[in-house]
């Protein structure tokens, strides 16, 4: 990653009384793929749709490679790909016809070798309106990369796909990454962000709460070390006991979870009782708050009156 493929600096982007982004400022390498996160309304996909052209910012310089996307329309086309949250396509026309289409359009040959590697051969004749909507959106992928695009937008990609599918995307975006291509995701999964994204930006009520790498952002929380204890009698869970440097505690599936700011203390105590009250250990996990984790305790900071 070498240079700056998209700068955003200062972007505002009111409807109405509504501010939907608050003059945030972001940059995204080339090659990487840049996570961008955040609630319902919090300004992803309004971020997104000015950056594609869709939308006019009412203040704010935006570039993507290099090319305004208020302005150059035309140029931005050749150089983006972008899958929308909804599709958007004739009902009739069928994933063989859109292929031949979206790739006229860019004057480069029909891929329909994307069709197959997404599990679309079988339907390449069926019009749009029969297809599920896991399909739609695997063919809107396909027709977002067939051109080979510079900058890849996605929003919410695996919304409505199967296990499967999700793991197909999952390697086709590192595949892309890995070849150049810069990559924005906007998505509510965090362990998708978390296991996909070099680089996260954190949306909250139209301004950037948080940015850097997943493993800065957990890093930057509380503090807190997870603490998770799964025993044979469950002893954790009855009554549940109060143990030292533990500041928050939850009991999900069978597990005793602790968020502790000294395991040199929380660990020892809870062994210690596990044995006094005759249980067994199953499981005993010592690890960092996950990305999910974090922007749970952003949100809540961040929550409407606080």
């Amino acid at each position: 990653m070498t240079r700056p493929m998209i700068h955003v600096t200062n972007l505002r982007k009111a409807y109405g009384n509504f501010l939907a982004v608050d003059d945030i400022s972001f940059t995204v390498q080339a090659g990487e793929i840049f996570g961008l996160l955040g609630p319902n309304g919090a300004g992803k996909t309004t971020t997104l749709e000015c950056l594609e052209g869709l939308r006019q910012p009412d203040s704010g310089l935006l570039s993507v490679a290099g090319i305004d996307p208020g302005k150059e329309a035309y140029k931005l086309r050749r150089v983006i790909g972008v899958q929308l949250q909804a599709a958007g396509m004739p009902e009739a026309m069928t994933p063989n016809e859109a292929m031949a289409f979206f790739c006229a359009y860019h004057n480069v040959a029909p891929r329909y070798d994307l069709l197959e590697r997404f599990g679309l051969l079988a339907k390449r004749k069926s019009q749009f309106h029969e297809l599920s909507t896991g399909q739609q959106r695997r063919l809107s992928l396909a027709l977002a990369i067939a051109h080979e695009p510079q900058v890849l937008f996605l929003d919410e990609p695996t919304a409505g796909l199967d296990v499967a599918s999700r793991a197909e995307l999952h390697t086709v975006m590192r595949e892309l990454r890995n070849g150049g291509t810069t990559i924005m995701l906007a998505t509510h999964d965090m362990a998708e962000a978390e296991l996909l994204s070099d680089r996260v930006a954190i949306l909250l009520n139209g301004r950037i709460a948080a940015t850097g790498n997943p493993m800065e952002i957990t890093a930057t929380g509380a503090g807190l070390t997870k603490v998770s204890v799964q025993t044979k009698a469950s002893r954790l869970l009855h009554g549940q006991p109060v143990f030292p440097a533990v500041t928050q505690s939850l009991f999900k599936e069978n597990y005793a979870i602790y968020f502790s700011h000294d395991i040199g203390q929380t660990v020892p105590a809870v062994i210690t009782f596990v044995q006094e009250q005759a249980d067994e250990l199953i499981d005993l996990r010592v690890e960092r708050p996950s990305l999910e984790e974090r922007f749970l305790e952003l949100t809540s900071r961040n929550a409407p009156g606080e």
